[in-house]
């Protein structure tokens, strides 16, 4: 098959077709790291740039993501067994008081997309909870969330528990929501902040290989 036709498809947010598409370049005896690596996770690559410069919105963004991520559920059986590298694991979650997930969701989508493996922890997770889960799935990225003013103060609560458990040199903070910047981000001691989701897969990939 043409791996051009997967990638496009994903660019396209084209999911009537993508199943169909993974389904042929299996039976084509295609690698199923190849469909995953040069096709569906290229093709939302081009979707981030596309949003970063402008010439995609966020509908199509999260429209090309679930079409990936349709494609990665066709895949899923096929990887078992055979070699696949994780680009990393990320623990993600919505910080306490805020209960929005929207964007939350949507970098989760786009960077298991990007191949890493994610465990979303959910909305309105208190800092003792965000830091138990750091403990146990030794994660090398925490994504935190804050979509309100008055819960990004729990943004820094997460860090400084994370400092009192002793755990905040083994995983890297990134930040993010509509009222973070990257002042606060290094005001509060996050390790990266991203205004968008094509923006955390930029960012959560170059904090895996700092």
């Amino acid at each position: 098959m043409e791996l051009d036709k997967l990638v496009q498809c994903v660019v396209d947010a084209d999911m009537d077709n993508v199943k169909g598409l993974v389904e042929e370049g299996i039976s084509d005896g295609v690698a199923p790291s190849v469909l995953l690596k040069e096709g569906l996770i290229k093709g939302l690559d081009i979707v981030g740039e596309k949003f970063e410069s402008g010439d995609l919105f966020l509908p199509e963004m999260l429209a090309a993501a679930m079409t990936m991520k349709t494609g990665v559920e066709v895949l899923k059986p096929h990887l078992t067994g055979e070699e696949t590298e994780t680009a990393g694991t990320v623990v993600i979650g919505t910080v306490q008081g805020d209960v929005h997930d929207i964007g939350k969701n949507l970098v989760a989508m786009m960077l298991e997309g990007a191949g890493f493996e994610v465990i979303d922890i959910g909305i309105d997770v208190p800092a003792e909870d965000i830091v138990k889960a750091v403990e146990e799935k030794k994660p090398q990225i925490l994504g935190l969330s804050a979509l309100l003013t008055t819960t990004m103060p729990a943004l820094k609560t997460t860090i400084d528990a994370l400092k009192e458990a002793g755990l905040r040199d083994k995983v890297k903070v990134m930040v993010g929501g509509a009222p973070v910047t990257q002042d606060y981000a290094d005001e509060i001691g996050a390790d990266g902040y991203a205004s968008d989701a094509a923006g955390a897969v930029t960012l959560a990939r170059g904090l895996v290989q700092s």
